[in-house]
């Protein structure tokens, strides 16, 4: 077989690869190897149109086969990597069989941390990652059941909203204080609490777990201050792990992650990495090395990677956006809210406002939103670009939402 890119790891990140590899012009062989029989597919709907539809949901495909056999891309479902020989520039699959490679990119992403305790993974246990992992847990969301969710993030709180949309009652278990602890204030997060509640969800913040015990009907989750929950079904969400046991075999720098450079490199040259599974410095942020699960980071640095690997030598530039949509609100964040040391609020109506994040030397390093629909959309945007060119703005401009994002852009 004839070397060439290939790619392991068939998500979002390393289709957007393989795609922009063919149009930046790469004529070679492209190969993107999954361990899912699925070809790839968007992950974000798996929290939210996939537990919600009214017909059971197919993946939402990246593209179809024939889609990616116009653009000569071999897909290799079903099967995982095994094991990297840098010497022979050769990766060996679960199946015996072993392809050559010119560079290598790993977009192996991240899969859900798991739960230390005896019985997690027991039947009536379940994490979210793939499409069938959607289906498992949609099938126990209808009226007359009960789910109990571990962690209040991001995932954790979707999933309780598709839960309610559908019948379902819902005990959330947090094991802070309160809910979205990571990378969101406190203010937003107390808007996303409240309305969990009017929802008729049961926030149970500042409770860890203790024990987990199977039952006839279900299962039983003993807290340590001496509470229980019982449940049909325990859906675990406590954050997520770096897919790393391939590049550790091979030898790779791991920190948080596999350790690339600014432009995606690990510390073999010939090897890239990308996406959620990775590590990299953000000069925005003075180098600092930072990891990211977020759909954006994973579109971007498919791309970046891509354009690497064909010598681009682009460094990574792009201010991190992550979002939730929670019943009809949306929650926007563009940066990095723990760079800032003090915060400026703008009210745009009566529900919604924006938390502007500011750094000791008056930059604007993050913005925090929340509004029904799309309302904050166009300000965080504006707020992402005036992150970018490290702009300082008047604090008392901020706050006042007659003074337009673009005009402080411009100036």
């Amino acid at each position: 077989m004839t070397a060439g890119m290939l790619i392991v790891g068939a998500g979002e990140c390393g289709a957007r690869a393989a795609f922009t590899l063919r149009e930046r012009g790469y004529d070679g062989p492209v190969t993107l190897v999954g361990d899912e029989p699925h070809l790839p597919y968007e992950r974000p709907p798996l929290s939210k149109e996939a537990m919600v539809s009214e017909a059971e949901p197919a993946p939402k495909f990246i593209g179809d086969g024939e889609h990616f056999a116009s653009r000569r891309i071999a897909c290799v479902t079903g099967t995982s990597a095994v094991a990297i020989d840098r010497a022979a520039r050769r990766v060996t699959l679960a199946d015996g069989k072993a392809l050559p490679y010119d560079k290598l990119l790993l977009t192996t992403g991240a899969m859900p941390r798991k739960l230390p305790l005896p019985g997690a993974d027991n039947a009536r246990c379940a994490y979210l990652r793939t499409h069938d992992d959607a289906l498992r847990i949609r099938g126990a969301l209808k009226a007359g059941s009960h789910v109990a969710i571990l962690g209040g993030g991001f995932i954790g709180l979707e999933i309780a909203a598709s839960a309610r949309k559908r019948g379902a009652s819902v005990t959330v278990i947090e094991a802070l204080p309160r809910i979205l602890t990571r990378g969101v204030p406190e203010a937003i997060a107390q808007i996303v609490d409240a309305r969990h509640r009017r929802e008729g969800v049961t926030l149970a913040c500042g409770k860890a777990v203790l024990a987990l015990r199977e039952t006839a009907s279900g299962i039983e989750i003993a807290l340590a201050d001496g509470s229980t929950v019982a449940a049909d079904l325990l859906i675990i969400g406590i954050g997520a792990v770096p897919v790393t046991d391939l590049a550790q075999q091979a030898g790779l720098a791991i920190e948080n992650g596999i350790a690339v450079d600014a432009q995606l490199r690990t510390s073999d040259p010939g090897i890239y990495a990308a996406g959620d599974c990775c590590s990299f410095p953000l000069a925005v942020y003075g180098g600092r090395r930072v990891r990211l699960e977020c759909w954006r980071n994973a579109l971007d640095q498919g791309a970046l990677a891509a354009r690497n690997m064909l010598g681009a030598g682009e460094n990574a530039s792009a201010v991190p956006w992550f979002w939730s949509d929670q019943y009809d609100l949306t929650l926007q964040i563009a940066g990095l809210p723990d760079e800032g040391t003090q915060a400026v609020r703008r009210d745009l109506s009566e529900d919604a406002f924006i938390l502007f994040h500011l750094a000791d030397d008056g930059r604007l390093v993050a913005a925090s939103g929340i509004a029904r629909g799309n309302a904050v959309a166009k300000d965080i945007r504006l707020a992402e670009m005036l992150i970018a060119k490290g702009a300082r703005p008047d604090p008392a401009a901020l706050a006042q939402p007659d003074v337009k994002l673009r005009s402080l852009l411009a100036a």
